[in-house]
C-alpha cells in the first residue's frame, strides 16, 4: 500500500477504523524528512495490511501541536487505537522494518491490560473536585 496524506480531521478516524496505523510527521523543509520519505514509502509496499500515513507539519500545526511533535521527523506507530511507538528521528529501511515487526508481533491483550491498569491507577491519585488527594484504601 502506498502511503496516504492525512489531515487534522482524517487523523482520528484512520488511527480508529485500521489496526496498524504508522504515521509519518514530516515538513517540506526537513532534510532528514526528506532522506526517510522515499525510504517509509518502499517499507509501505511490502506491508499492504500496515496504513503507512503522513502528515505534513506545516499544514497540520494544531495536530502537530496536539500529538506533542517537537522534532521531525517523528515516526508513531498505533495498534487497536493504541499508541506503541513513537520516536522522533529518520530510520533506515531495516530499522523501520523491525519498528513494523515488533508492532505486528505485540500481544494486544496484554497491552490493553497494561493501559487499563494505569488509567485506574491515574483516576485513583488523580485530585478530587476540591483538590485533595483520595488517600488509598
Amino acid at each position: 500500500m502506498a502511503t496516504v496524506d492525512i489531515t487534522g480531521e482524517q487523523f482520528a478516524s484512520t488511527v480508529e477504523d485500521n489496526d496498524i496505523v504508522l504515521v509519518d510527521f514530516w515538513a517540506e523543509w526537513c532534510g532528514p524528512c526528506k532522506q526517510f520519505g522515499p525510504t517509509y514509502s518502499a517499507v509501505s509496499e511490502k506491508h499492504p495490511d500496515v496504513v503507512f500515513s503522513k502528515v505534513d507539519t506545516e499544514a497540520e500545526q494544531q495536530l502537530a501541536a496536539e500529538a506533542g511533535i517537537t522534532s521531525i521527523p517523528t515516526l508513531m506507530a498505533f495498534r487497536e487505537k493504541v499508541l506503541v511507538f513513537s520516536q522522533p528521528g529518520a530510520l533506515n529501511a531495516q530499522q523501520l522494518e523491525q519498528v513494523v515487526d515488533a508492532v505486528k508481533a505485540l500481544d494486544m491483550e496484554e497491552v490493553h491490560a497494561h493501559v487499563a491498569r494505569s488509567q485506574a491507577e491515574a483516576a485513583a491519585s488523580a485530585p478530587t473536585q476540591d483538590g485533595t488527594q483520595i488517600p488509598d484504601a
